[in-house]
């Protein structure tokens, strides 16, 4: 019996260490807006197989462009449907393994608690300061809003008062530093706990701009990377879509 015993520990660290040398670690491009989701997920996955993902965030736009010029990633979560499909007909994705892994809503948000109304009418308001939003040509959220601003008739007013972000990501920063007043941000970046985490919000109706489905697909790099596999299978589970769906994204 004290062989037995004493012989676990060294069957425990071979165990151990079988794991970790068939651990694998994936370069991930991911959609600013999906930022808190990815940590999450991102944690999910090391703690269940021990792979870890290098995340890189930005616009869609601006991944596409790096993906095209050569950067080493393995797979993209962007924020929209064509992206995804250009580069799977471009023959830098792997054909088939395209799918959508959340569909996102549209928020006007302001940094200050009671600034927002619930009807968005503060963006006619008198005293209303800068309006952010992301540079549509890269980034979809950005898209979204110029769309819902112009079927709201409001465009040639605010033209005065707009700064835009670089992505999602910058586009609430300069909402939540105070460098705008209010912004049209990512429905996920401001909640916590399916809570908002602070300050005030019009949820955009989802008929003044088009879907934001957003759509993941694996890069020629990555088609064996037993990372990307585990990271597929998990946005695929129900758990996760169930974490996804706790930060106002749809499935």
């Amino acid at each position: 019996m004290r062989l037995l015993l004493s012989a676990l520990p060294v069957l425990l660290c071979a165990t151990l260490a079988q794991g970790a040398a068939h651990a694998a670690e994936a370069q991930v491009a991911v959609a600013a807006n999906f930022a808190e989701p990815m940590k999450a997920i991102a944690a999910v996955l090391q703690k269940t197989t021990g792979h870890t993902l290098k995340v890189t965030l930005g616009s869609t736009g601006k991944l596409y462009a790096q993906i095209s010029n050569g950067a080493p990633f393995d797979m993209l979560l962007a924020a929209d449907t064509k992206i995804p499909e250009k580069l799977e007909a471009d023959g830098q994705a792997v054909t088939g393994s395209r799918f959508t892994y959340a569909t996102g809503k549209l928020v006007l948000w302001s940094a200050k608690a009671g600034r927002v109304d619930n009807k968005g009418d503060v963006l006619k308001a008198a005293d209303l300061g800068k309006v952010a939003y992301a540079a549509p040509k890269v980034a979809p959220y950005g898209a979204a809003a110029v769309e819902a601003m112009d079927k709201l008739g409001v465009s040639a007013a605010l033209a005065p008062r707009l700064v835009q972000g670089e992505s999602i990501g910058q586009t609430f920063n300069f909402v939540y530093t105070g460098n705008a007043d209010v912004g049209f941000v990512a429905l996920s970046q401001v909640l916590e706990g399916s809570k908002l985490k602070g300050g005030s919000m019009w949820i955009v109706p989802p008929n003044l701009y088009s879907p934001i489905r957003q759509d993941a697909v694996v890069l020629k790099r990555g088609a064996s990377n037993e990372a990307v596999r585990a990271l597929v299978q998990l946005l695929k589970s129900p758990n996760i879509k169930a974490l996804i769906r706790s930060y106002g994204y749809e499935i």
